[in-house]
């Protein structure tokens, strides 16, 4: 029988669960990946939280909410569309508060995401055409479909429940602001249903910080006023403005490519050993773009998850030229040059007027 001493030492070391292991995430100076050391560059890494992404913050936030008010109890069937990390985010909190789990996705579903879904114990359900020619208003019409079929069913509806952005308000960059003493000229923050920057930015504004709030949206997507188009790099960018995103501004909106994605998480791995994900590249060849214009600046990105889950995506040459049409040796090209994307700041009537962008990834 352990004693009470060694019983104290326990509680002090231990998490009490896996859940409270979310959150806490390393912030990493990053001093190779501009080439300069004039602009000081701090990475959050999300894809230490125990689910591997970002998205696991408000997925716990979400669910203990709903459980807080009585709209699930034990028995409730939690239903939620994703791409991919917030159904592992919600995998994982079902799994462990016993909750039966259905997540609806797509064809453009990475394998190995709907793997780990599986693994932890989570129903998958495929859409596998587009409605109207958006896969995400498919995949909310079969959310809607099962709610109306399933008996306590519950959507948490990450597109528009407040304690998506409330989850990175009160720790994403609760943590960040803390650990730079408040000390934050720019921060970038890549958007999809942009309750990551919506929760950065009220925390930033509520403590009168002076923070240049920067969004990375995909060329491609419909949100700040943008025009639909393909896009191949998943969790990056919105088919459809969710509510969420509905009227929200920011000091600027920069728009990437998916080569710029790729570049990115290439050039990440050249410069800082660093293996990170689709978005993540964007939003470091934003910075990288603007680098000239954040002479002895403060700068922190959050980069959602981890590149591991890119592997035959992103990371794969024969992807990359079967499905963005760039040989290995043109991405390379691109990472040796100084050629990067060509957006410039804009002021915060943005969304009202959308620009033209010039994509220079087709060097």
């Amino acid at each position: 029988m352990i004693d009470n001493r060694k019983t104290t030492v326990l509680k002090v070391q231990a998490q009490e669960g896996v859940l409270e292991t979310i959150g806490s995430t390393p912030l990493i100076r990053l001093r190779r990946y501009l080439g300069s050391s004039d602009v000081a560059l701090f990475a959050k890494m999300e894809c230490y939280n125990p689910g591997g992404s970002a998205k696991d913050r408000p997925s716990r936030a979400m669910i203990e909410e709903a459980f807080n008010t009585g709209e699930i109890n034990s028995n409730t069937t939690i239903i939620e569309s994703s791409s991919g990390n917030m159904g592992i985010g919600l995998a994982q909190v079902c799994r462990y508060y016993g909750l039966p789990f259905i997540c609806v996705v797509d064809v453009r579903a990475q394998p190995q995401n709907i793997a780990i879904m599986k693994a932890l114990g989570a129903e998958i359900e495929m859409v596998t055409e587009p409605l109207e020619g958006d896969f995400l208003k498919a995949r909310l019409a079969k959310v809607k479909s099962l709610l109306e079929t399933i008996p306590d069913s519950f959507w948490p509806n990450q597109y528009g429940n407040r304690h998506n952005p409330g989850a990175h308000e009160n720790g994403t960059i609760k943590e960040i602001d803390e650990a730079l003493n408040g000390e934050l000229d720019y921060l970038f923050v890549a958007t999809s249903s942009t309750g990551t920057i919506r929760g950065c930015r009220d925390y930033l504004r509520k403590r009168g910080r002076k923070t240049k709030i920067v969004a990375v949206d995909a060329m491609g997507s419909v949100l700040f006023g943008g025009t639909a188009g393909a896009r191949r790099i998943p969790g990056l960018g919105a088919g459809n403005v969710p509510e969420l995103a509905e009227g929200q501004q920011f000091d600027a909106v920069r728009r990437v490519s998916d080569l710029d994605c790729v570049a990115g998480c290439w050039r990440m791995v050249q410069k800082e050993a660093m293996l990170v994900g689709g978005s993540a590249g964007g939003v470091l060849e934003t910075v990288r773009a603007m680098k000239h214009e954040l002479h002895d600046k403060i700068c922190a990105v959050i980069l959602h998850d981890s590149g591991t889950r890119y592997l035959d995506t992103i990371f794969s040459p024969e992807w990359v030229e079967n499905q963005l049409g760039y040989t290995e040796s043109e991405v390379q090209q691109r990472l040796e040059s100084n050629l990067c994307i060509d957006c410039g700041l804009r002021d915060r009537g943005f969304a009202f007027h959308p620009p033209q962008y010039s994509d220079l990834s087709q060097f």
